[in-house]
């Protein structure tokens, strides 16, 4: 048998097979997909392999269409006890805020239109309000995440002019962001003050010029300075900028709106903190520690939030419909003093470790194999580094731990889980109630591989 012996497009398609194939995909990508088995076929019988039959050919390209149309962005379980993971999507949203982005998101909605006055409106009422109460800031606006609201703010208040930032802030956050690529994008003119270690108040006295235009506060959200270090604190800061009139603006990163000592951990810059010490710009993330979609939110003062509103970049990084849905929802949680019973992140932060030991031991009873051992938990997203929570862990002794890890990634739905002391280990903090069926199939499919 030779290549003449493959059959052609049109006669695989004429195929019973075929037809169920071009109901399901469409004509044009089944033809496409027929051609890539055809030209996999071709190479095959080069190499010596017999002509494949034609019901084997359209069962390749049935698995070809489905390959093609796999979405690569899919829900998986998070079973890494890493709670704000960026890899995974950061924050679970709440069932409300799921709710608030489902309505939007299939019809139209009132995102710029005025209700009231039948007349044009502003997306930036539907967060606004919320924000001012929840922070007891002047005004609010929320941009597309936390980067561009840096960006937004550096390119309006300080084209082409200085903005001071102690050395030991000069950080870089997953991704490569970081605070001087940022400056140069805005065409902000970095002054760095201070050393490595420790910054001064007079350092930052000593640096200011006549095109000084903003001093800039930036969270060490995803590491530590200890030892012989210092740093000025917010009030010493915003002294130097009332004496000089010049604007503060406090970057926080991933913005604690409750204060996560109460749950065990150390204390993270609260945003309400930030305005209570006078702060006229502070900026922080959606979706790490508020536990909602990604964006970025600045609270401030109204004058110079106007302005940041007002600057054509604004509408460049603007946030969506659906973001702003799913933060509303997520910000009336607070609103409503719900938000460690409501918002997936806190309550997995608040998840007592008796709890956390009850599931995982539940867990070794349905699949009749591994142990309970105490391990710890991460917050994760830039937070709170190096403070870690007291968890469960459910510890499977399994021969070849990595590629039992890469089994469970091929699960549906995946299941992303971390290897420790050669045990595979799944933390059920990070498992979502709704997960735990799921979680426990496609871990007994692979125990039964």
């Amino acid at each position: 048998m030779s290549l003449r012996d493959l059959p052609s497009v049109d006669r695989l398609l004429s195929a019973d097979q075929a037809d169920e194939l071009v109901a399901a995909y469409g004509r044009p990508l089944t033809v496409q997909a027929l051609r890539t088995s055809l030209e996999s076929a071709r190479l095959a019988i080069q190499q010596g392999h017999d002509v494949p039959q034609e019901a084997d050919l359209i069962s390749g390209t049935r698995a070809t269409l489905q390959s093609w149309l796999l979405p690569s962005l899919r829900p998986v379980i998070n079973a890494t006890g890493v709670i704000i993971h960026t890899n995974l999507g950061r924050a679970p949203l709440s069932a409300d805020a799921q709710h608030a982005v489902s309505e939007v998101a299939s019809g139209y909605s009132s995102l710029e239109y005025d209700l009231e006055r039948g007349a044009r409106g502003s997306r930036d009422v539907h967060t606004e309000h919320l924000l001012v109460r929840l922070t007891g800031a002047e005004s609010a606006l929320v941009v597309n995440n936390n980067a561009a609201a840096v960006l937004l703010v550096l390119t309006v208040l300080a084209h082409e002019k200085e903005v001071l930032v102690s050395r030991t802030q000069l950080i870089e956050i997953g991704g490569g962001f970081r605070i001087p690529q940022i400056m140069e994008q805005s065409g902000a003119i970095l002054r760095e003050v201070g050393t490595t270690n420790r910054t001064h108040l007079k350092d930052f006295e000593g640096a200011l010029t006549d095109n000084t235009a903003l001093i800039l506060r930036v969270h060490h959200s995803n590491f530590k300075i200890i030892g012989f270090a210092t740093e000025p604190s917010l009030p010493e800061l915003m002294d130097v900028g009332h004496r000089h009139d010049l604007p503060v603006m406090d970057d926080l990163g991933s913005g604690a709106l409750l204060d996560t000592a109460q749950f065990g951990l150390g204390h993270e810059p609260m945003v309400q903190e930030s305005v209570r010490e006078g702060a006229p710009l502070v900026a922080f993330s959606g979706d790490k520690l508020v536990g909602g979609p990604q964006a970025g939110i600045l609270v401030g003062e109204k004058a110079l939030i106007d302005r940041l509103a007002r600057h054509p970049m604004a509408r460049a990084v603007r946030a969506d419909k659906m973001c702003l849905a799913g933060l509303a929802a997520t910000l009336n949680h607070y609103v409503m003093d719900e938000a460690p019973d409501a918002v997936p992140v806190w309550m997995m932060i608040a998840a007592h470790e008796d709890q956390l030991e009850r599931r995982a031991g539940e867990w070794v009873q349905q699949l009749e194999t591994g142990e309970v051992v105490p391990g710890r938990s991460t917050v994760g997203g830039g937070s709170l580094p190096e403070e870690t929570l007291p968890t469960s862990l459910l510890a499977l002794d399994v021969p070849h731990p990595n590629a039992f890890a890469d089994r469970l990634r091929e699960a549906d739905p995946p299941i992303v889980a971390r290897v420790e002391n050669d045990h595979v280990m799944i933390d059920p903090r990070t498992v979502l109630p709704g997960q735990e069926q799921a979680l426990l199939s496609g871990l007994t499919a692979a125990l039964n591989e």
